[in-house]
């Protein structure tokens, strides 16, 4: 799954009653829902879907004529190399971390990357000479983490950004090449953090956002390197204004903000006039990417509801062209996707029955070079469910929107099996991508549901912030008329749907079987939240800061930490349920999955628990990444499909 953050947000006892302001779109008719005739169609084996590889990281040579990538091929996410136009890989590194954040520094000596222990998210840099030996250790700070590594100009500069384990905020800094780090700011606030987007007046200034932990507010700011003085170029109380490039004349900054309007568009802001150029208005969210390296148009990332497409606007003439990509979702892949001579992008294409693959898109003749090709020959887009966009209403008549994945050849009989899948977050996004978990089941015949409930992302922020003191209310019904939407269509047995989620989906799962132990059958949840309290105790310092500005301590309001915990309904549950977690998870610690094992089990309920040593949020290395797959359909199967005939 491709969004990983936890977000915390508080709960309280009464539901929103008003129909929340979303874009206008038509509720979509349940019978218009179809299972195609497909005989491609078949079940994909689960080992072919789990080791197939992703890409965790990518960047282009400091001369354009590689691209560096971290990806799995050996089962864990080391550093490769390709030609520009596509070859077979060299491998660069060899390690059992996972390696990501890769960043070429300019002079084309080094490749820069970070790497944690054992999933826990505290980074080191390390570099590799880009043309291949021993890998070096840059940073050696146990309880400092350094991290969003964008490289200077041919000084060998690189600016990061760097988090105390004791602090929850982060500070803009630069890494020079003999390992030393200067700190440039000094964040007293624990709600913000820094990080760097773009270097600009020949190395000598760093464009930054600083960025409200809750994802509510974000200010532009210009750095001086040699001194570190600071000055706020964009901001506003609750306004998001977040830099994306700086034109290569320096006058203009391309912008992403949802001033005036409560949802993100892109725009330019002039330095030196400080007057706005907007770009035309979308119905849903736009984000700006970079300028071309001619300065002649800016690339941008348009939302289509659950799928996306990259648009190359000419800033002449205000003429929008879209890339010629397949539908889906299309975004650009790198810190800085451009190649170094402006004629090329790096993009990735994905969709429910696509894996991601990463090209090489040429814009003067819109053409796809394909650098990799990384799925397994089994897991082809014919043979998988593809999936379809739906639109229903939730209780008070607010507007959801969710992705369907639709099996082929199943009757409308109403005997087949469903999965329900809450995304994390919550301000987080269930898109038209490949999931690993939901391919699996949809190619077994299972019907899945990825709703986006209130409080996530792309709809405004009046529906991002609607679960604000409602969480696991609203948006749990909101999840509940998922099932509700696919029963309509005909198709599925209410008696065999199931849940299954991570993190905050994981936290949906446990609400849902406790506060609505009837509703669903089976429930498996990977290292979601079960006790707020505890969960404010072990959690990583950022988070709690997070938490804190939300619903206060447990101290300060201790009945709003009870409603918002699974822990006060999960006694209620009937499910079966399957609990995978990682020992080094600093989100989401892993005393919340013993907490739920020991009450269940306590209870004499259905429930099994399984560990991943050296693993955080989120499973890396591959073959915990294929046991957690095969776990979850082989659970589901156990528990919502007839036993076969003896």
């Amino acid at each position: 799954m491709r969004s990983m953050i936890v977000t915390l947000l508080l709960a309280s006892a009464a539901p929103l009653a008003a129909q929340i302001a979303t874009p206008e779109r038509p509720v979509t008719d349940p019978a218009s829902v179809v299972s195609p005739a497909n005989p491609e169609a078949r079940a994909v084996p689960l080992e072919d879907i789990g080791n197939s590889r992703g890409i965790a990281g990518v960047t282009w040579s400091a001369d354009g004529r590689h691209i560096f990538l971290s990806t799995n091929l050996t089962g864990r996410y080391n550093i490769w190399r390709t030609d520009a136009d596509g070859s077979w890989p060299l491998q660069m590194t060899q390690s059992d971390e996972t390696q990501t954040g890769l960043a070429a520094s300019r002079d084309g000596k080094w490749l820069y990357f970070r790497q944690d222990a054992g999933g826990d998210e505290y980074y080191d840099i390390f570099r590799v000479p880009a043309t291949g030996g021993a890998v070096e250790q840059v940073t050696r700070t146990p309880d400092i983490s350094e991290a969003a590594l964008v490289p200077g100009d041919a000084d060998g500069l690189i600016a990061l950004s760097t988090k105390a384990k004791s602090e929850a905020q982060s500070n803009l800094a630069v890494l020079a090449p003999d390992g030393s780090v200067n700190v440039l700011t000094a964040e007293a606030d624990p709600d913000f953090g820094w990080s760097p987007r773009v270097w600009a007046n020949g190395g000598t200034t760093i464009f930054a956002n600083r960025e409200k932990i809750d994802s509510t507010m974000s200010e532009v700011w210009r750095v001086d390197v040699a001194t570190g003085a600071a000055t706020r170029v964009l901001g506003q109380e609750g306004t998001i204004f977040a830099v994306a490039d700086v034109s290569p004349d320096g006058e203009w900054i391309a912008v992403t903000t949802d001033m005036e309007t409560g949802r993100l568009h892109a725009g330019l802001y002039n330095l030196a006039s400080k007057q706005w150029r907007w770009l035309k208005p979308i119905v849903w969210d736009q984000s700006a990417l970079r300028f071309t390296r001619d300065g002649k148009s800016l690339l941008v990332e348009s939302s289509d509801d659950l799928r996306s497409k990259l648009v190359k606007v000419d800033l002449a003439s205000g003429t929008e062209t879209a890339l010629k990509l397949p539908q889906g979702i299309n975004f650009t892949s790198g810190a800085d996707p451009r190649s170094p001579d402006g004629k090329a992008l790096l993009v990735v294409n994905m969709a429910a029955n696509v894996t991601g693959e990463l090209n090489r898109y040429d814009l003067a003749t819109d053409s796809v070079t394909p650098i990799t090709r990384l799925a397994l020959a089994s897991v082809r887009p014919e043979a998988l469910a593809a999936s379809q966009m739906v639109t229903y209403t939730s209780f008070d008549g607010t507007l959801i929107s969710a992705l369907v994945t639709m099996p082929a050849n199943l009757k409308r009989d109403g005997s087949n099996p469903a999965i329900v899948i809450p995304h994390g977050g919550p301000t987080g996004k269930s898109d038209d991508y490949f999931d690993d978990v939901a391919a699996a089941l949809a190619s077994r015949g299972y019907v899945v549901i990825a709703p986006n409930f209130r409080g996530s992302t792309g709809y405004g922020k009046a529906f991002q912030t609607a679960n604000t003191n409602d969480l696991g209310g609203g948006d749990l019904k909101d999840v509940i008329a998922a099932k509700h939407f696919l029963v309509e269509t005909g198709y599925v047995d209410k008696s065999r749907v199931g849940i299954f989620g991570g993190s905050y989906g994981g936290f949906m799962t446990l609400m849902a079987i406790g506060k609505a132990p009837d509703e669903f059958a089976a429930g498996v949840q990977w290292f979601g939240i079960i006790n707020w309290r505890t969960m404010y105790r072990d959690m990583d310092e950022v988070l709690k800061a997070y938490l804190r500005s939300l619903m206060g301590t447990p101290e300060e309001n201790p009945e709003g930490y009870d409603r918002a915990s699974p822990l006060t309904y999960i006694a209620n549950a009937k499910a079966p349920l399957l609990t995978l977690q990682g020992e080094n998870d600093i989100r989401v610690p892993r005393g919340q999955a013993q907490e739920v094992e020991d009450i269940l089990k306590a209870k004499g309920r259905t429930v099994e628990t399984v560990f991943y040593p050296l693993e955080g949020h989120g499973f890396r290395k591959r073959e915990n990444q294929l046991d957690s797959l095969r776990r979850t359909v082989e659970w589901f199967d156990r528990h919502l499909k007839p036993a076969p005939a003896k």
